[in-house]
């Protein structure tokens, strides 16, 4: 079993509740730019996807100058390229699954990551999640599906609902795949700012090209777009997904990945308030089932680590 790195238990709940509020603003900011510019469809959703990354490497350009690459193994560095090249995948059916369907269901949908993440730990690192894990996982998942299915008053958003949640479902597998890859680069010894500076990095160069290809310009638009093309770079992903990699590499991303379950419960709160998109009494009763799974999770995991070896779950 893999250790993960020493750290207060509460410090890595605060830092995993900064990237879920960080991250539930992600949703909001991409309809926001899209309603901006009145595009939709996969050419804006790539310039989104493209920006996002491309806004949050050029911030960590400072860092390149100090990462000290002959002391890094070339596994490491490769793992943190695959995860750059999954992390760009995501965002790029993401963020289009939110011109086809509800920010609600697309939310919900990806936030599923956590199915695939128990799968993989168990498969890859011979993580057998607890018992409590499975029934809070399980839990937390059919509060999801509650969410997902829940009615809202929409108007032109759900043009092709079907298409979005395919969408979204495959950006909660390459969502896994990233987060199980950047444990992996971590864990081979890349640090937490050499690593996130080699992904977006990665990411970004290969969205760069890809909405130009769909007769997508990076210019002409409003200022507004870009306002929240910049608010997209540093909010969702500098902040949000930079915090959970730190807190991956220091518990389990089982945990994390039901962690993020709550995002949906924020977006949609927040697409309620500027989109009008009117919960209805099963969201509702779909987020209370998402908490209380967490919090069976939560206190499942950490009842295994005290009763496992501790040594197994951290190092000095």
């Amino acid at each position: 079993m893999k250790t993960l790195n020493k750290s207060p238990h509460w410090l890595v709940i605060a830092i995993v509740f900064l990237g879920v509020v960080a991250i539930s603003t992600g949703s909001i900011f991409v309809r926001l730019a899209i309603d901006a510019a009145g595009l939709r469809g996969v050419g804006f959703s790539l310039l989104i996807s493209a920006s996002r990354l491309s806004i949050a490497a050029l911030l960590l350009t400072p860092t390149w100058g100090r990462v000290s690459w002959r002391t890094y193994k070339r596994e490491a560095i490769f793992y943190a390229i695959g995860a750059g090249i999954c992390l760009a995948t995501h965002f790029s059916v993401w963020i289009t699954s939110l011109s086809y369907t509800s920010i609600a269901a697309s939310t919900t949908i990806v936030t599923t990551s956590s199915i695939w993440v128990a799968v993989l730990s168990w498969l890859w690192w011979h993580e057998r999640p607890g018992k409590a894990t499975i029934l809070g996982m399980t839990i937390a998942l059919s509060g999801g599906m509650i969410i997902g299915l829940a009615d809202t008053k929409l108007s032109t958003v759900a043009s092709n609902p079907i298409a979005g949640n395919i969408l979204a479902l495959m950006g909660a597998i390459t969502a896994a795949l990233y987060l199980m890859l950047g444990r992996e680069a971590q864990q081979r010894g890349l640090s937490l700012s050499a690593y996130i500076a080699i992904a977006y990095t990665v990411g970004a160069m290969i969205l760069l090209p890809l909405p130009l290809l769909w007769g997508v310009n990076y210019t002409g638009h409003s200022a507004t777009v870009y306002f929240y093309l910049i608010l997209m770079g540093l909010v969702p992903q500098l902040i949000g997904h930079t915090s959970f990699n730190w807190a991956v590499n220091r518990t389990s991303p089982t945990l994390v990945t039901l962690a993020i379950l709550l995002e949906p419960v924020a977006a949609s709160f927040l697409g309620y308030l500027l989109f009008a998109e009117v919960p209805s009494r099963r969201l509702i009763l779909g987020a209370i089932v998402i908490l209380t799974g967490v919090a069976i999770a939560t206190r499942g995991n950490n009842a295994s680590k005290t009763q496992s070896n501790p040594q197994e779950t951290a190092t000095p």
